[in-house]
């Protein structure tokens, strides 16, 4: 990108802002009476390039200065409204096509640099022999010792065909170890994990977003766990931003009966709201707990408005993010693109899922600022427009995003755990390796990749448990003492058997290891009687 795209991309911007072809802002006597037209934004913005062209001090990246214009004017919009530069947007298709091109690894940072989690079956980095515990010291010649995992990521991926180069740290082997993997397809899922918990309850994580696999995704994940005696479901939303529209009422349609309005959407313009409506066909009748938090935004929020405003199941956690704001995306030249904001999306009900940003920064729209410790509850926007009645009476109000039925505050980390998780990941990198004397039993030569654990997995017992504390305060930079882990036995076995269950299967595994003493995910489980009374409710026939 050069400073010719740049000034096709203001001519693109200012030729549009002002026909309403693409924002639909600007009233038209603005343009006409302000003089503002396509050739004068175009002229200015051009007259500034100049100038920095031959007075800056340093040198100018053309490029990076069209992205700030860009981005800077459709935040001036809404915080949704949004640049995307060449390698924003191709990994904006990979994410909703359920597909990226890279060598396949989940990875995750440490202390001293990026390590593998684990490989994700049948992929370049399996085949190559990648393995859990593997430290990235390089990747193409490129010291990634100090990278982020972000960072690591970015520089794996890359077209499908083509190879890259990376070298590798091993526990047991002498001298790094050199890879050059050949990319190709990784799935990107929308459900990461599923497995059945006790009682009957089936549990389902829809953490991945919404692409174009997720309503097939789960009817396969309820139709494997119906198998193994799911009466009662849990879905989990946390921390799901969101994605395709289509795929939010696929979801929703598998739970209430067809016909039924999912969401509104309203546009700018005047002019009745358009209704989306379940699809039909067969209908879960299972009760059911939908789990959100302030990860969860708009598909999400779409599903859970839904859920909430039929009463066809219980909503569990704590607030979602609240993005009601509908983004249409535009391709522009050279392989960018943007998305803007062209309508409003609106639960069942009538309850508009955005929250207010119309005062504050957007690092506070983003983080919660509101909601932040130490800020008084009077300051938190009040709820917005006409309340409205759910199925069985309860009152609730939009503007807000979706408020749970049953709040469960997510839990907040201690310092002592974190170091203790920290720990456990580099105990158990050495025992997957057979470097630990008397555990050599626990060496793992390749992932089984199974997703799922039974109860009596990976147990941790007296020996495991002592030969980590005495690792874990030997040395230095773990911060800990055994007193420290004392203090915090269950917490360190289970994280223990999580980093085993991931080393032998998956990451998935481990992640259920964590569910399964979640205090959310407890609270669901308790709260699954509540859900149940709500079936009746929602004017769904059980057999």
């Amino acid at each position: 990108m050069n400073k010719y795209f740049a000034i096709l991309v203001v001519g693109f911007v200012a030729v549009a802002a002002l026909i309403g072809g693409l924002f639909g802002r600007l009233p038209a006597r603005t343009s006409a009476e302000a003089g503002v037209t396509a050739e004068r934004i175009t002229a200015d913005y051009l007259e500034g390039i100049d100038v920095i062209d031959q007075s800056y001090a340093g040198k100018v990246d053309h490029e990076k200065i069209t992205d700030m214009s860009m981005q800077g004017m459709l935040w001036t919009l809404d915080p949704h409204s949004s640049f995307f530069t060449r390698d924003e947007f191709r990994k904006l298709d990979e994410e909703q096509s359920s597909q990226f091109y890279g060598i396949g690894v989940s990875i995750l940072q440490h202390r001293d640099g990026v390590y593998v989690q684990s490989v994700v079956p049948n992929t370049p980095a399996d085949k190559a022999g990648l393995r859990y515990g593997d430290r990235f010291i390089s990747v193409e010649g490129k010291d990634a010792k100090d990278w982020t995992s972000s960072e690591l990521s970015k520089n794996v991926r890359g077209e499908r065909g083509t190879s890259v180069k990376v070298k590798i740290d091993r526990v047991g082997t002498p001298a790094p170890l050199d890879f050059e993997i050949v990319r190709g397809g990784v799935p990107l899922p929308s459900i990461r994990n599923f497995f059945m918990l006790p009682d009957g309850i089936g549990y389902v994580g829809l953490t991945g977003g919404f692409q174009q696999t997720t309503g097939e995704e789960l009817s396969i994940a309820i139709a494997d766990l119906k198998k193994h005696g799911m009466k009662s479901l849990i879905l989990d939303l946390r921390g799901n931003p969101g994605g395709i529209l289509d795929q939010a009422i696929a979801v929703v349609s598998k739970f209430v009966p067809g016909g039924q309005t999912v969401v509104s959407v309203k546009g700018s313009k005047t002019g009745p709201a358009r209704e989306l409506r379940a699809t039909g066909g067969s209908v879960e009748e299972c009760p059911l707990v939908v789990m959100i938090n302030s990860g969860s935004a708009s598909a999400s929020e779409i599903v859970a408005g839904a859920i909430q405003d039929y009463d066809r199941g219980l909503i569990v956690g704590s607030d979602s993010f609240g993005k009601g704001l509908v983004q249409h995306v535009y391709r522009l030249p050279y392989g960018t693109g943007l998305t803007l904001t062209t309508a409003r999306y609106y639960t069942p009900f009538g309850r508009s899922l955005q929250r207010d940003y119309s005062s504050g920064s957007i690092y506070d729209y983003y983080t919660h600022g509101e909601d932040q410790p130490g800020v008084s509850a009077d300051v938190k926007p009040k709820p917005a427009g006409s309340p409205v009645t759910a199925a069985n009476g309860r009152i609730l109000y939009g503007g807000r995003g979706i408020e749970p039925d049953v709040v469960i505050p997510p839990q907040t980390p201690a310092p002592a755990r974190g170091r203790i998780g920290e720990a456990a990941f580099f105990f158990v990198r050495q025992l997957v390796a057979g470097k630990v004397a008397g555990l050599e039993n626990f060496k793992v030569d390749k992932q089984n990749f199974k997703q799922t654990l039974t109860s009596n997995e990976f147990g941790i017992n007296d020996r495991v448990f002592e030969a980590f504390r005495s690792f874990a305060a030997a040395v230095k930079e773990n911060g800990l003492t055994a007193e420290n882990i004392n203090g915090q036995t269950a917490y360190a076995k289970m994280r223990l058997r999580e980093e085993i269950a991931t080393a032998n299967y998956s990451t998935e595994a481990g992640v259920q290891v964590l569910l399964e003493s979640d205090p959310q995910i407890l609270k669901a489980i308790e709260s699954m009687a509540q859900a149940a009374k709500l079936v009746d409710t929602a004017g769904i026939t059980r057999g």
